[in-house]
């Protein structure tokens, strides 16, 4: 059994999608950033960062987005979330680098270099319709948990970056069963 430790409106929600999209089982351990739960001796045990999303694996715990989205991926191969090949594995790695390195941070250095970062990832987006290609994969995951965290505090609306907002929106049904298990209605996360 695999034990998600997440906050609401974090990167957790990045791979609680994942564990939802891959069929894990799996159970929530929800931490209050605001109670600086996340600094209690017990969790900088298991991370010493003390962030999360933390994901305990039965080979141990695991942190960072991109590490646990790569992970499920790999552990769940029918989930298809990882194209087969060398250099589709690498050029997922390369689009959770940039959403991690680049997009992430982005918010941080004011509404114009966010938008030029947004513009990037429409770029790179190209004409496929999704990141990695013709099939939704774990950078979409990413990718759409960045769009719905920051579209706001951005002021990026989805009919301003129409190819990052489309393909990043995760499956129907992992959506639902995610927003669900949240205690949503199942309209969205």
């Amino acid at each position: 059994m695999l034990t998600l430790f997440l906050a609401p409106g974090s990167s957790s929600m990045a791979a609680h999608i994942a564990l939802h999209e891959v069929g894990a089982d799996f159970t929530t351990r929800q931490v209050s950033l605001a109670g600086r739960e996340t600094r209690a001796p017990e969790f900088l045990a298991l991370n010493p960062a003390g962030q999360v999303p933390l994901l305990l694996t039965p080979e141990g715990p695991l942190t960072e987005v991109a590490a646990i989205l790569f992970w499920l991926a790999r552990r769940h191969p029918e989930a298809e979330l990882l194209p087969e090949g060398l250099m589709a594995e690498a050029r997922a790695i390369s689009w959770m680098s940039f959403l991690a390195a680049t997009v992430h941070p982005a918010r941080r250095q004011g509404l114009e270099h966010a938008r030029g970062i947004w513009a990037q990832a429409e770029a790179r987006l190209g004409s496929a319709p999704y990141a990695l290609g013709a099939a939704y994969s774990i950078a979409d995951i990413h990718l759409f948990r960045l769009f719905w965290r920051f579209r706001g505090g951005a002021s990026l609306e989805p009919g301003e970056f129409p190819r990052t907002h489309r393909p990043s929106r995760p499956r129907d049904a992992a959506r639902r069963r995610a927003a669900r298990a949240a205690g949503g209605g199942g309209d969205g996360v």
